[in-house]
């Protein structure tokens, strides 16, 4: 009778996604035949394993098997693993994941030995306004570009290539180990079925050669530092006819020397006058999109705000835009002439008669209340 698949992996019946895998991925690990040559009882617990994975990593089947056991399963269409089938089919992915070779033939792009390019990475630096407002620039990249003497097939002109004798033009070594197969890269050819023997001078076999090379590249408005940009098809050039890589755009904003941002709004300060602040003024402020006028109500406070709606950035989710937020900061003056001090005395004059009569005489009547109250309870 065939064992219960939790029990082979060595998990419980609610064990999740990632603890059946991890289970699986030592186990795999553990019996793999190319860690045990020639070990039968090796070779059927790294099948036996599979199979409980095969069972258990899906959701229909293991919810029949849960329910009915192993003739659930079997409901299901599936069979289990016999000792001549290829079972590294059913787990490519994973296989790639744990032993760094795929089971599967290589994937190739266009022709015969064709490989896509690389992509690169540049890091732009932008001013603040560009980010908001947004810009178009240009830029200058060293990549690999199609040799334009052999026109990518690295071979001298009037020559030929000859099919690697070593895998017979297939580009991968297949091994067979029991019951299953694995493929792995041609060391003779590195994977292209074919050997140049007269490589081209100018690139010298490889097909493509450094350059330099000026591409645009248009900064949508509300780009932030860290904001990626990807141009399809502006990365290294392919591999004998394969498609080019992509170039991704790193932004970074500089500081602004008035301006924060903060999401899609935006802040900056404003210095006042603390008769400005107690007399109210109308005062002009600096904007993304030129000066604009603010009013300052009498008797504003330091750190009270005023808001510009749509002074702000544009969203990258779409057409809304934030505001600006401004921040008013009462000055208070250090330097004083004769004048402003006698000016400024006779107006704390009249602020003290004014308080002896009201506020601050309500606040002192109030404490000598409760210190007496202290002194008689004691």
């Amino acid at each position: 009778m065939k064992r219960d698949y939790y029990e082979i992996l060595g998990v419980s019946r609610t064990a999740t996604q990632d603890e059946i895998k991890k289970a699986y991925r030592k186990l795999a690990l553990k019996y793999h035949p190319d860690r045990n040559p020639g070990d039968k009882e090796a070779e059927e617990r790294f099948k036996e394993a599979a199979e409980a994975y095969e069972v258990l990593h899906d959701a229909n089947k293991r919810q029949a098997y849960d329910l009915h056991g192993h003739e659930g399963v079997a409901g299901t269409g599936f069979r289990g693993f016999s000792g001549q089938e290829d079972i590294f089919s059913s787990f490519s992915d994973l296989f790639e994941d744990l032993f760094g070779f795929s089971t599967g033939p290589r994937r190739r792009t266009g022709g015969h030995g064709a490989e896509p390019g690389a992509d690169l990475r540049y890091d732009l630096v932008i001013s603040f306004e560009d980010a908001c407002k947004g810009s178009e620039t240009e830029i200058e990249v060293m990549r690999l570009e199609t040799c334009e003497e052999c026109t990518g097939s690295g071979m001298a002109k009037g020559s030929q290539r000859i099919t690697c004798p070593t895998c017979q033009g297939r580009g991968q070594i297949i091994r067979s180990e029991g019951f299953f197969r694995v493929s792995t890269v041609c060391p003779h050819c590195s994977g292209q079925g074919f050997i140049i023997t007269n490589p081209c001078p100018k690139c010298r076999g490889t097909g493509r050669v450094k350059q330099k090379r000026r591409v645009k590249v248009r900064i949508p408005a509300g780009v932030d530092t860290g904001s990626r940009l990807r141009l399809r098809g502006e990365g290294e050039a392919g591999k004998r006819g394969g498609p080019r890589g992509d170039l991704y755009i790193i932004i970074h904003v500089e500081a602004h020397e008035i301006f924060e941002r903060r999401g899609d709004d935006i802040y900056c300060k404003l210095p006042i006058s603390f008769t400005q602040a107690a007399l109210g003024d109308r005062i002009e402020v600096p904007t993304l999109q030129g000066p604009h006028i603010v009013e300052i109500s009498p008797g504003t406070q330091t750190g009270e705000r005023i808001r510009i709606r749509g002074g702000g950035v544009t969203s990258l989710r779409g057409f809304a835009k934030g505001d600006q937020i401004v921040e008013v900061l009462v000055v208070t003056p250090s330097r004083l002439t004769e004048r402003q001090k006698e000016l400024l005395r006779e107006f704390a004059e009249i602020e003290k008669e004014k308080s002896e009569g009201g506020f601050f005489k309500k606040l002192w009547k109030k404490y000598e209340s409760y210190s007496k109250s202290r002194q008689e309870g004691r």
